[in-house]
């Protein structure tokens, strides 16, 4: 009989024209709570409240960004930034990353209640109906991804097994229960959605033959050629959504697969000229800048950049109550560059190149020194029915080809990696051992 309890309203706009007065009166109250924090004091006293809706004011709001807040200190961050009250904190949320000291963000009980709101918006136009049962690998810990989707399945009439990442559940256990029990739903990080496939191959689990029939994936950037190796090892669609610790979660990939439609009454989008400011033409390449609308009630976000750059377009194939939101692309994330004997090699770029070979389940860069030489060492893990040699051999050739530098491939067992990256919150796949 599906949720008894009620699904969760999902507060849908129904025309484009609402989202323009919402963001207009919202802009307005998200300005005055970002007047309550410290850190704001004299930076907005020069900007006209009643001109928000004008571009070049709302320019004159200076955009933070992560650097801003490390600048803070993590010490000084609560009393600088933090507004909430204690009585009205309902729970904290970790920064999300790999490097660098985390954050702490309080939340509200109204800024988990929009929280939901967007969420369960996500499981919607995934194309997720009541006959669905979710098997959920984000990892369970102050980090918030795995509670939340764990907790708002139900809110969409979404049954959902509670596994968490390997940490929290062993990945041998996690595709044990996934044999068992047949879920059609698979949700967590990509690069463990990569490993348990790795793992099911050495333990003979067939996953593509199973009952999962889609995948969806946050947290870590989805490139087309990791997108298309998750299919082809799951036998299952993906599903991306979008979003942040400091924001919210506010855009999803629908059965289309044209990029995010984002939540624009949930929050102000802007792609900016990275110099100026200013708004670039729509689907012109620009820096994304995001002032939350509603979940503002204890860190007061205004104009937040990721350092993503990206396009925005109103233009969509999709129909239906979703298709009056905008769609957002990756033109390309904020990656990370190591360079090693005078070449600089750009991580994103590394890590398509080698998810397209079928050959290669999983693999890890390390950059280190050997004799006070650079080494690109080179960590992989190989399909069972392959020839170790004759991959090896092909492999350090197309490396020389593409990146113009000859590795060191070391072999490993197949697991290896994902018994390594279990308990990371984001798999550290690039690491620079010469420090």
């Amino acid at each position: 009989m599906g949720s008894v309890g009620g699904k969760l309203d999902l507060e849908l706009p129904s025309s484009k024209e609402e989202i323009a007065r919402i963001q207009s009166a919202r802009k307005k109250i998200a300005f005055e709570q970002a007047k309550k924090a410290k850190f704001y004091q004299g930076k907005l006293d020069h900007i006209d409240p009643d001109k928000l809706d004008d571009p070049e004011e709302w320019a004159k709001i200076p955009i933070i960004d992560k650097e801003t807040l490390r600048d803070l200190g993590v010490e000084n961050f609560r009393d600088l930034f933090c507004i909430a009250e204690q009585k009205d904190i309902a729970e904290y949320w970790r920064s999300g990353g790999a490097t660098g000291v985390p954050l702490y963000y309080p939340r509200t009980y109204t800024d988990l209640h929009y929280t939901y709101i967007q969420l369960c918006r996500c499981w919607t136009i995934s194309g997720l109906n009541e006959d669905d049962i979710c098997h959920q690998s984000f990892p369970f810990g102050v980090h918030p991804a795995g509670q939340l989707w764990s907790r708002t399945a139900n809110q969409v009439g979404i049954g959902v097994l509670w596994a968490g990442s390997g940490a929290n559940t062993p990945s041998r256990t996690q595709l044990v229960l996934i044999d068992d029990l047949q879920p059609t739903i698979w949700m967590g990080m990509p690069s463990y959605g990569l490993h348990l496939a790795n793992l099911a191959e050495e333990m003979g689990i067939d996953l593509a033959s199973g009952n999962v029939r889609k995948v969806i994936v946050g947290a870590e950037a989805l490139s087309d050629a990791k997108r298309e190796k998750l299919e082809r090892c799951w036998g299952a669609e993906v599903n991306d959504f979008f979003g942040m610790t400091e924001i919210g979660i506010l855009g999803a990939d629908s059965h289309v697969h044209e990029g995010f439609h984002i939540w624009t009454d949930q929050a102000v989008f802007e792609v900016v000229d990275e110099d100026t400011g200013l708004p670039v033409p729509e689907g012109d390449d620009g820096l994304m800048v995001i002032t939350p609308l509603y979940c503002n009630t204890s860190t007061p976000f205004l104009r937040w950049s990721s350092g993503d750059i990206v396009r925005i377009t109103d233009k969509t194939s999709l129909e239906g109550p979703f298709s009056i939101f905008p769609v957002m692309q990756h033109a390309h994330r904020t990656v990370g560059f190591s360079k090693i004997k005078g070449i600089n090699i750009n991580h994103s770029e590394f890590e398509d190149f080698m998810f397209r070979l079928p050959e290669i389940n999983d693999f890890k860069v390390e950059f280190v020194a050997t004799d006070g030489l650079d080494d690109l060492l080179v960590s992989v893990e190989i399909q069972q029915n392959s020839d170790a040699k004759t991959v090896t051999e092909s492999l350090v050739e197309s490396i020389r080809s593409v990146f113009e530098v000859r590795p060191v491939i070391n072999l490993l067992e197949t697991g290896t990696l994902a018994k390594e990256f279990e308990a990371s919150v984001k798999a550290p796949r690039f690491v620079d051992k010469r420090n």
